[in-house]
């Protein structure tokens, strides 16, 4: 999802403990996909309570975040809200897939082949609006608050993070420099040894940091042009360019200076492209949120968790006492906490 112009990008490993006493703004539906597509027993069948409901995003949830406020990392959790009407074509694409793979799982699972049973499984992941409503109920009895974005959720956390009541943004995907993210964290949701798709080897998958004034410079470019150079390769938006990857857009912007330039060399169009240009520029976002953190409810974490969904009650209860200890533990903001 997004644009493919991580090739560009100078990333860095970091540890968790780097990001102490950090705000992060966590692109929310970007860490369900990772759950839920992650979070799977063998034959890729999510995890799902004794009512049949899908649970891979709360097991994801509770205790990755729990890690994340052991660590000292202060979350956010940032929702998308309305997709823009240009978005509706890769949307669409996407359901395509979802289900293409969805036959494609059950035809591997009656086959026996675990492997491709498990590929195709996680390419039919999707959050729907029960999934959205659970995640954000869980938030809020762990004590840990989320923002509800007009639009993309990408760029709302970007613009939390620019008037720093975040630190940086946690988001898989690189839209979240060309809405204005000074800085990103990836692989934040999920750490440790990751199988190469189709393949019988692992590969370490470690959180890594960019930072947007970095890159630019290390290019040569502004952001604006690291928006254009996107638009090149392909958005959420619009098609790229045909042959055009991420190197040869750079080599394109930097010589003609702007997407207008490239398009009028090479006499092509690409349709509404000052208004994607306008979404990633000034996109839709709000100021109308409020970030506190609470101490979490064990009570209603059991209720919701074990009572309702067939979490064992000893592990909810442990990553309560977790995210208690951690959040109630001496800090410099301390105050900023509750």
């Amino acid at each position: 999802m997004g644009t493919d112009i991580g090739g560009l990008l100078q990333k860095r490993k970091v540890e968790l403990s780097e990001l102490s006493n950090q705000v992060v703004a966590i692109d929310a539906f970007n860490a369900l996909h990772q759950f839920l597509s992650i979070i799977r027993q063998r034959d890729g069948s999510p995890l799902v309570d004794p009512m049949g409901r899908t649970t891979s995003h709360l097991s994801g949830l509770l205790y990755r975040t729990a890690s994340l406020v052991e660590a000292g990392i202060r979350p956010i959790f940032v929702f998308d809200g309305k997709p823009p009407d240009l978005k509706s074509e890769i949307l669409n694409h996407r359901k395509e897939v979802r289900e293409s793979a969805r036959e494609k799982w059950e035809n591997a699972k009656v086959e026996g082949d675990l492997e491709a049973a498990y590929r195709y499984a996680q390419a039919s992941s999707k959050v729907n609006q029960e999934i959205v409503e659970d995640s954000k109920h869980l938030l809020s009895i762990m004590g840990i608050p989320f923002v509800q974005a007009p639009c993309e959720g990408e760029a709302q956390a970007a613009h939390m993070a620019l008037k720093k009541d975040a630190d940086c943004v946690a988001s898989q995907d690189y839209d979240s420099f060309l809405f204005g993210a000074p800085k990103v964290i990836r692989n934040l949701a999920f750490t440790g040894k990751r199988k190469l798709p189709g393949k019988n080897a692992y590969i370490d998958v470690e959180p890594e940091i960019i930072e947007l004034d970095e890159t630019l410079g290390s290019l040569g470019i502004d952001r604006e042009q690291l928006i254009d150079i996107a638009i090149c390769v392909g958005t959420d938006y619009n098609k790229g360019l045909e042959k055009v990857g991420p190197k040869t857009a750079l080599k394109l912007i930097k010589k003609y200076g702007n997407i207008h330039a490239v398009l009028r060399e090479k006499g092509i169009e690409i349709e509404a492209v000052d208004t994607i240009r306008e979404l990633f520029i000034h996109p839709e976002v709000s100021d109308d949120y409020e970030v506190k953190w609470n101490k979490p409810d064990s009570e209603k974490l059991v209720g919701f968790l074990s009572d309702n969904h067939g979490f064992s009650v000893d592990r909810v209860e442990k990553a309560a006492e977790r995210l208690k200890a951690a959040s109630g533990a001496k800090q410099k903001t301390l105050d900023k906490w509750f």
